[in-house]
């Protein structure tokens, strides 16, 4: 299991922390250090789609140019995201190649939390 997460956000500390009590062992991935490589980016657009792994109620969003913003398109999106990791919605959560995004319920409940 790897989480892509930021540590100073509050879901994915959950998150974590939800996952580690109810017995798994996550290897973490802070996308804010370690940033995405192209590679990954490609991955995650693959399993889960551009749209979805793009947080527009995010800070970084809302600091994107309406020209950023007006013209998201696969491409433009994967670029956004390698410049600006903290725009990804989190925390993406990986087990043997199956993808999940977000924290809602029907992800806890996926991971038995």
């Amino acid at each position: 299991m790897k989480i892509y997460h930021l540590k100073t956000c509050d879901t994915c500390r959950k998150a974590i922390k939800a996952l580690r009590a109810a017995g798994h062992d996550p290897a973490l991935h802070d996308v804010r250090a370690e940033g995405l490589d192209g590679t990954t980016l490609e991955t995650l657009e693959a399993a889960l789609g551009y749209e979805a792994l793009v947080n527009k109620k995010s800070t970084t969003w809302r600091g994107l140019s309406e020209a950023e913003k007006s013209e998201l398109s696969r491409d433009s999106a994967l670029s956004l995201l390698g410049a600006h990791p903290t725009l990804m919605k989190r925390p993406v959560i990986e087990t043997k190649g199956t993808f999940t995004i977000g924290w809602s319920k029907a992800v806890q409940t996926h991971y038995g939390v």
